[in-house]
């Protein structure tokens, strides 16, 4: 009986901590959804001259996605000057034959559409990282008033483009983003990937990276469009050439050392992406972002580790153990004690629950995330734990068909 009453206290003290935190997550989560940032804002009304848009895609080996992307530009509803160009950066698949056989199709529609180049890079220099040079290659072939830089596996809605420059100059932005909406197609990316962007989310609040303030800077590499004039005067990516993350590097100087204004919309469907096809890559490529998003901190990387499995995992498994002790309290004929268990295990079981559902409805993600996400958390944690691993290991990171030495910081 003892032991029993010890742990009642302990776990539902610990169940009550924790259905604290989620309470302080909804309520912010309410008051930032008031405001919640959608690209389909930017659908109504026109602009008296919509501007020249260059989109820049790098590929690298993406037969299998970049053919369903170049139909989609095909299909822009866009009214100004638009056009396509694919850097086939060290491609060694089939993606330009697939590229042509795309565009074959739509010469024999003989339907209006933008302009497309296909560009083949065959080289590298030792001092970039393979993306920014694919992608620095295009901007240099490029002519639009406006780039955007986006990724193959993407997809855009025919209205993307038109809401997302109606967006930027509405709002006089330097650098627009979009938070993708994800294509779930296998297990992983229905429970464990929500996570993933949760705990990301967590370090760049979209309510602060809009700051007016204080802004945090922030920006998503799959969807990044620019003034071509604060492009050029950031840099260009000659500015972040050997950054694996080249999207936090670009807003960080953006927002942060040139003081422009940047922005963070939800795609809300207009924009898709199909980011990974087996969970290995799953894991290595989201090794890969948070060590970029905590500045290549080891020990940020073990905190943020920990804080994800208790609020996550820590949370529900408290909640549990508090409960069943609290049901075992009641039969052994101590029914105050029973009730305090079950009241404070099942009571932060229901509120982690209701604020997930609430989080994840938001971001389009299905609802089985928030069901899943005690075992996601712990999933999560421990990707974090070994990038924190690598970087003091010195293990090399792959991307892009190269391996990258990261040297830890304490930034």
């Amino acid at each position: 009986m003892p032991g029993v009453i010890v742990a009642v206290w302990i776990c539902g003290a610990l169940s009550g901590v924790g259905a604290v935190y989620w309470c302080v997550v909804g309520w912010r989560v309410r008051r930032d959804g008031r405001n919640r940032p959608s690209l389909r804002e930017g659908l109504s009304g026109t602009l008296e001259r919509w501007p020249s848009v260059s989109v820049i895609i790098p590929a690298h080996n993406e037969e299998a996605h970049a053919p369903d992307l170049l139909r989609t530009l095909l299909q822009q509803d866009y009214s100004g000057e638009l056009e396509v160009i694919f850097v086939l950066d060290r491609c060694t698949d089939g993606t330009r034959a697939a590229l042509m056989r795309v565009l074959d199709e739509h010469d024999r529609s003989k339907q209006r559409g933008p302009t497309v180049q296909l560009i083949d890079n065959h080289s590298c220099p030792d001092d970039w990282a393979g993306k920014c040079n694919a992608a620095h290659q295009g901007a240099l072939r490029s002519r639009g008033e406006i780039l955007l830089f986006t990724d193959a596996d993407t997809t855009f809605d025919p209205a993307l483009i038109r809401a997302s420059v109606k967006l930027l100059t509405d709002h006089a932005l330097a650098l627009l983003s979009a938070l993708s909406s994800v294509s779930v197609r296998h297990g992983f990316e229905a429970i464990v990937q929500p996570a993933a962007a949760l705990q990301l989310m967590k370090q760049y609040p979209i309510s602060s990276v809009n700051d007016a303030i204080e802004p945090r800077a922030f920006a998503n590499g799959q969807f990044m469009m620019f003034t071509r004039e604060s492009y050029e005067a950031l840099g260009g990516h000659t500015a972040v050439k050997d950054a694996l993350l080249e999207d936090l590097a670009f807003a960080r100087r953006m927002v942060h050392t040139m003081k422009r204004k940047a922005g963070l919309f939800i795609a809300d469907d207009l924009l898709r992406v199909r980011m990974y096809e087996t969970y290995g890559q799953f894991r290595e490529g989201w090794k890969r972002i948070f060590i970029e998003a905590s500045h290549r901190n080891p020990a940020r990387l073990v905190r943020y580790g920990w804080e994800c499995a208790l609020v996550g995992t820590g949370v529900a498994c408290f909640g549990l153990i508090g409960a069943m002790f609290g049901v075992i309290g009641w039969v052994i004929g101590d029914p105050p004690l029973g009730i305090v268990g079950v009241c404070a295990g099942c009571g932060a079981l229901i509120i982690q629950q209701l604020v997930l559902r609430r989080i994840f409805q938001l971001i389009g993600v299905p609802k089985i995330a928030a069901l899943a996400y005690p075992y996601a958390a712990l999933v999560i944690a421990r990707i974090q734990w070994s990038g924190a691993h690598d970087l003091r290991s010195g293990k090399p990171v792959r991307w892009g068909g190269r391996n990258y030495v990261l040297q830890p910081s304490r930034n």
